[in-house]
């Protein structure tokens, strides 16, 4: 099998990649594999990898820039290639795409606050500030649902938060 950059070598790194059910294969000779950064698996990306080659769809649509696209000022990139790649070109793609952002973070991860992942046994210890906020908003969720037993178990709760974290007089 020949190498898909430079069409020369035989190939000895195969990466396949299946994204919304499409098997994406790409096959690189060692020349190539280290040039494209396959063997440093921080600074490798498919996709990267892909679009420089043209081997997907993405690539033939991405020099088509879509109607109200925003443009990074830096690097010039697009709207919808962010969306495509996830990755920012260069610092100043922060503001230019900053805006929806959130949006994007919301339906990426859990929330826009990363809190990272605490072990059963801190549970209790728990920041009161964070758990008094998460109370809160499950509180005004309820209220908006109507929802008025669980509403007034989450007031009590709260109740009882705040006094046990008050300082003794």
């Amino acid at each position: 099998m020949i190498c898909s950059v430079c069409q020369k070598n035989e190939a000895k790194v195969h990466v396949t990649q299946i994204v919304d059910d499409k098997m994406q294969k790409v096959d690189l000779c060692e020349e190539c594999s280290k040039a494209k950064g396959v063997t440093d698996p921080k600074g490798f990306s498919l996709a990267d990898l892909l679009l420089g080659l043209g081997a997907s769809q993405e690539a033939e649509t991405r020099s088509v820039a879509k109607p109200g696209d925003m443009t990074c000022p830096g690097c010039g990139l697009t709207q919808s290639e962010f969306k495509k790649s996830v990755r920012f070109g260069c610092p100043q793609c922060y503001t230019a795409f900053g805006e929806g952002l959130p949006g994007m973070l919301k339906t990426m991860h859990k929330g826009l606050r990363h809190v990272g992942k605490v072990p059963t046994a801190l549970r209790p210890r728990r920041d009161p500030a964070d758990l008094l906020k998460a109370l809160n908003r499950r509180l005004e969720k309820a209220v908006e649902s109507e929802n008025f037993e669980e509403a007034a178990q989450l007031r009590d709760a709260i109740r009882a938060l705040k006094q046990s974290a008050a300082p003794a007089s």
